[in-house]
């Protein structure tokens, strides 16, 4: 296993979770929250990020924590790729879409280092 104690001590996990406060924060705005499957489907995606490295630390393995930081990371390119959406649907603007996007390929890169670390400790 890495070396924390607990998952609330991995920094892709504190990432993670300040994408998710983002994507919840501009899902609740009045258009895109009408939007109910892109709103729930963005949250879930976002959530999904934190959650898989949740978990994934709680295995027993670093081969097991690796396979739910894969998932993880997905999951950040799902948010990426619904954001396109909203703001096709103009119910985010170019800044807010940046700022995001920004915040969940940030995730994804601290993810992969993460795997990369795990994948040293097999």
């Amino acid at each position: 296993m890495a070396k924390f104690e607990r998952f609330e001590d991995i920094d892709a996990w504190k990432k993670a979770r300040e994408l998710t406060n983002m994507v919840y924060s501009v899902s609740n705005t009045d258009i895109f929250s009408k939007d109910y499957g892109l709103r729930d489907q963005i949250r879930r995606a976002a959530v999904s990020v934190m959650s898989n490295i949740a978990e994934g630390f709680e295995r027993s393995s670093n081969k097991d924590f690796a396979r739910f930081l894969y998932i993880a990371k997905a999951s950040s390119g799902e948010v990426r790729s619904q954001l396109y959406v909203a703001l096709d649907q103009n119910y985010i603007d170019e800044v807010k879409f940046d700022s995001i996007s920004q915040m969940a390929n940030d995730t994804s890169k601290m993810i992969s280092g993460l795997i990369s670390y795990l994948s040293q400790h097999f």
